[in-house]
């Protein structure tokens, strides 16, 4: 995360890095003659584009962007036409300790460098092994990076999507507002992680740009396991949005056995103190800034009766977010909740608990599930959507807010 910060800061933007860890990329990055081999450039020369023309050796950010600097230095007055010089990050990073890593303003774009850079390894072995691999002179190289014609190739794609390069992180992703929020951030740029306790998370998106893993966020060995995973896939985390909870069903304080009490209080508040205190790390590390959106309850400023275990949760979940808000401002780090209320297409809404519930406020379950000032339904893609703009460039200046999603609750209101 801390190589992923820096390169951040030397390209201008939030980055995307893809480490590779295996038998292949570590040999190759322990090669006795790695220093010669890996610095006279690409396999063939289109590929400069994606690559840079060579790796960075090693985890020195400033040394590589300052050789960068000489090399188009030397080259770019012998041009026929004016040049600008490009973002000076490295693209490839070779390093005993991990092997390979690739970097890419988009998951996709990481994974395409991881591909090439691959296939170059090999070439170049084989061509050691054949009498010595030589590459192209620097100036050819250049010649090809700085050709306008591939230069437009790659603006061709337009301003880049608001969360390009970045990293989110979701809590209870394999369904309702969880699965929604995992839409939400992939169609705003983002690289997604999706945890779940349901197998199918690992299966919910084929791209470069989601990581599902199956995990129990109550247990901290399977939690930092998954940001382990999350830390080699994308390279760090940028936002946390804490969805998972469980809904016990209905009953009075008088009736609450204790372990469903626990429970409530396991799931719903330690699980998401083991969540923020193991992901901080990453978030300070952000380069534009950790962003955390918890998913609270409307029940957190007005409970209902038969809800004390999930109330009560819910609203201690409430207070570590304030608290949270306070701590990290200092880490810039924003930390915003928002409220939904009877968002009936979630995993917490059972045919059981959605009848007890509508019989606890004496109606039937259609009028119970448009219950609100505005007589209409919330959606897990309503919640998702604003959870997803909480950590954009309209709230930049926001934290510690709590904004409701829930139709206008004459009670909240």
């Amino acid at each position: 995360a801390e190589l992923r910060r820096r390169l951040s800061e030397t390209a201008g933007a939030p980055i995307i890095l893809r480490t590779v860890t295996n038998e292949r990329t570590l040999g190759f990055a322990r090669h006795p003659d790695l220093a010669r081999i890996s610095q006279q450039g690409p396999a063939t020369p289109d590929h400069v584009i994606r690559t840079k023309r060579t790796p960075m050796l090693g985890t020195d950010v400033l040394r590589y962007t300052e050789t960068y600097g000489r090399y188009f230095d030397e080259h770019a007055p012998k041009a026929k036409e004016p040049k600008t010089i490009l973002d000076p990050a490295p693209r490839v990073i070779l390093d005993p300790a991990f092997g390979l890593a690739a970097a890419g303003r988009t998951a996709k774009d990481a994974a395409i460098v991881a591909e090439i850079y691959d296939h170059t390894m090999e070439v170049i072995l084989r061509a050691e092994a054949l009498g010595g691999f030589h590459a192209l002179p620097s100036k050819d190289i250049f010649d090809v990076e700085y050709w306008d014609l591939e230069q437009a190739k790659l603006k061709k794609g337009g301003k880049p999507a608001p969360f390009a390069g970045e990293i989110a992180l979701v809590t209870g992703a394999a369904s309702g507002i969880g699965r929604a929020a995992v839409a939400a951030f992939l169609a705003r740029g983002a690289a997604v992680v999706g945890l779940d306790l349901d197998a199918r998370i690992e299966s919910l998106h084929s791209g470069a740009d989601f990581l599902g893993l199956r995990c129990d966020i109550t247990d901290e060995t399977q939690v930092r396991s998954a940001l382990e995973e999350a830390a080699l896939a994308f390279g760090g985390l940028d936002m946390l949005v804490l969805n998972a909870g469980i809904f016990p069903a209905s009953r009075r304080i008088a009736d609450l056995p204790t372990d469903e009490w626990r429970k409530a209080m396991t799931v719903n508040l330690d699980a998401n103190l083991l969540l923020m205190r193991a992901c901080h790390p990453f978030l300070k590390l952000a380069p534009r800034g950790g962003r955390v959106v918890v998913i609270g309850s409307k029940n957190v400023p007005a409970p209902g009766p038969g809800a004390s275990a999930y109330s009560a949760s819910k609203a201690a979940l409430n207070q570590l977010a304030r608290i949270a808000a306070l701590e990290w401002g200092a880490d810039r780090i924003r930390v915003n909740t928002v409220h939904p209320n009877a968002v009936f297409d979630t995993g917490l809404w059972t045919e059981e608990v959605l009848a007890e519930r509508a019989r606890q406020y004496a109606m039937t379950v259609e009028q119970y599930k448009t219950n609100n000032v505005l007589k209409t339904e919330v959606g897990s893609r309503d919640v998702a959507e604003l959870a997803a703009e909480m950590c954009g460039p309209l709230f930049a200046k926001t934290t510690g807010a709590q904004v409701p999603v829930d139709g206008g609750n004459e009670r909240v209101i």
